[in-house]
């Protein structure tokens, strides 16, 4: 909505400039493109135009211009409502606050939930492939930076109108799920997850730093392993029956983790399902002189022509890489919805593979492979380093989610809330939630991080707990407002009261949030809606310490601050949905 105000103002004074141009200089001008910038303070204006260009171009003073401008735009009886203001080289615009608060207001009570959203991606079908964990360990910090980008990122696209297919690759084939099987052949002693009382992927990846250890004593390790993949590959009824067994114990364990993250996807795809078609593919591109085959029987790509050197797309003895399995997958995805986007949230370390991918697409004559996008984002590691999975040294996903679920009750035991916040496990759950996904997903998707748990969790400071009790400050004011016998559904409230320079913010950051939810889709980044809440929440927190709004001093008062605390909720409420963060009530 602020949008549409700052374009208002834009168009009326690029009409303004071409007009009087004309007038100067006796002809029609190509003018350069007018930029609206924000005032360095706050009684300045909200918007400011710059004249310089134009001040030269029709050889007068920038001041002087303006003058001649405002004086001009004054006179029009189509300007919005606002205020005119000179500052030196500048045409300074002050927003009319209570006219964008009503129909603010207006807009919100009638869109709710859905304010926010536009149409900009409508109709469009879009697929987002995340998580794609592999079965023979659980899930870890670095998936869970994964899920929480691929979950925002499906929600902000539907809010931009998409048509969104959630789609999880199980990597359940190839050597690493061999080691884990082997050496649970080896040790196992027909152990299971029931009788350990672990979870199923817990307990297989348990199996797989068992490996580790093993493979450093004993060098023919690797070798078994690979004989196994050989028979798993030839349909071996003993290996295949102890694949079907492992794989079942993971992807329960996995399935309960996604359940307590709140993860969920449209459909799974299963690399054991697309490696062979993948590997029809390449043939298929062989045969038709894309690829060509190696002395040794290995099929390459020559990839001069994106500047590169070659690639190996079928091992001399026939087998699949991960890179024939995805050229299969692909293909299959968009049989099954043809989609308009593909988007692949993968860590930066595989830039050079969804190069390769997209490329070779191309050459087999898919023309949507022009619709594929690599969502890279940088890697999580610890304060202590970075995580070894075959070491054992990951952050585990369960374990560290029941490790802020554990900090979030302490805290709300320390502040004796117990009772307010009724079921006492399930908000300390949602605290949990809500610090790990706006953690996660503060930092721009490109850049590493560092994880804190600690910091995480904190209800003070750039947190989700810090944004959640900000919610649930409102929820309950709004409550003793209306045990009190106020009236929120009492329509209309004089917005013209709303005059304190932290009510004018408030009122233009609420207006900015449908820009915010437009540009985070563009630029396929949540960060910016974590950074839009904290500064909306600080805001919010300032203002309310400083000013009383139940005891404001009139009931018209009261009204117009309850409404903009309304107001600042719901769009609290919208942004949460998108960044994976649960909305308490009371805290």
């Amino acid at each position: 909505m602020l949008d549409t105000v700052r374009q208002s103002w834009k168009t009326l004074v690029e009409e303004e400039l071409s007009s009087y141009a004309t007038m100067v200089l006796g002809q029609e001008v190509a003018l350069p493109p007018l930029t609206v910038q924000t005032p360095p303070k706050p009684e300045l204006g909200d918007l400011a135009f710059p004249l310089f260009a134009y001040a030269k171009l029709l050889r007068m003073a920038p001041p002087m211009l303006a003058s001649e401008l405002k004086a001009r735009i004054e006179k029009r009886d189509d300007r919005p409502l606002g205020e005119l203001l000179v500052a030196g080289p500048y045409l300074n615009i002050r927003i009319d606050m209570s006219a964008l608060a009503t129909s603010l207001s207006f807009a919100i009570a009638k869109d709710g939930s859905a304010y926010g959203t536009n149409n900009t991606l409508g109709g469009k079908r879009i697929t987002i492939e995340f998580s794609c964990p592999n079965t023979n360990k659980p899930l870890h910090l670095g998936h869970m930076r994964n899920d929480s980008i691929g979950e925002s990122i499906s929600a902000i696209m539907k809010a931009n109108g998409a048509l969104v297919r959630k789609v999880n690759l199980i990597n359940n084939r190839g050597v690493h799920i061999c080691k884990s099987m082997l050496a649970y052949q080896k040790f196992g002693e027909g152990e299971t997850p029931q009788s350990t009382g672990m979870k199923g992927d817990h307990f297989v990846g348990k199996y797989y730093v068992k490996f580790a250890a093993w493979a450093k004593e004993d060098p023919s390790a690797e070798t078994q392993a690979q004989e196994m993949l050989q028979r798993w590959e030839e349909d071996d009824p003993v290996v295949m029956e102890l694949w079907h067994l492992m794989n079942k114990w993971t992807l329960d364990g996995l399935a309960e983790s996604y359940k307590n993250m709140g993860i969920s996807f449209d459909h799974f795809y299963y690399e054991s399902e697309t490696y062979k078609f993948g590997k029809s593919e390449i043939l298929k591109g062989l045969d038709s002189g894309v690829f060509y085959r190696e002395e040794d029987g290995s099929v390459w790509v020559d990839l001069e022509s994106i500047k590169l050197d070659k690639k190996v797309l079928l091992r001399k003895d026939g087998t699949s890489l991960y890179m024939t399995q995805d050229v299969g997958t692909a293909i299959m995805r968009h049989k099954d919805w043809p989609f308009d986007s593909l988007i692949y949230v993968v860590a930066s370390e595989q830039q050079y593979h969804f190069k390769v991918l997209f490329h070779v697409l191309s050459l087999l004559g898919y023309e949507w492979a022009q619709d594929l996008h690599h969502l890279s984002y940088g890697m999580v590691n610890l304060p202590e380093g970075k995580m070894k999975s075959r070491e054992g040294t990951v952050v585990d996903a369960d374990e560290l989610v029941e490790q802020l679920t554990a900090l979030a009750l302490g805290e709300i035991r320390a502040k004796q809330r117990e009772e307010l916040v009724g079921d006492v496990e399930k908000t300390s759950s949602s605290i949990a939630l809500g610090a790990l996904n706006y953690y996660l997903l503060q930092v721009n998707p490109l850049k590493d991080m560092i994880f804190n748990p600690a910091e995480s969790i904190s209800f003070n400071g750039n947190t989700g707990p810090y944004l959640q009790y900000m919610g649930a400050r409102i929820s309950s004011m709004l409550r003793k407002y209306e045990s009190e016998g106020g009236d929120r559904e009492e329509t209309g409230f004089d917005s013209s009261l709303l005059t304190l320079g932290d009510e004018r913010e408030l009122i233009k950051q609420i207006a900015l949030y449908p820009e915010v939810v437009a540009r985070s889709g563009a630029e396929l980044d949540p960060s910016l809606l974590c950074t839009y809440l904290y500064d909306l929440s600080r805001l919010f927190s300032r203002w309310y310490h400083d000013n009383p709004v139940l005891k404001a001093g009139s009931k018209e008062l009261v009204r117009a601050r309850i409404e903009l605390s309304a107001m600042v909720m719901q769009v609290l409420k919208n942004a949460f949905a998108l960044v994976g963060i649960p909305f308490l009530h009371s805290m």
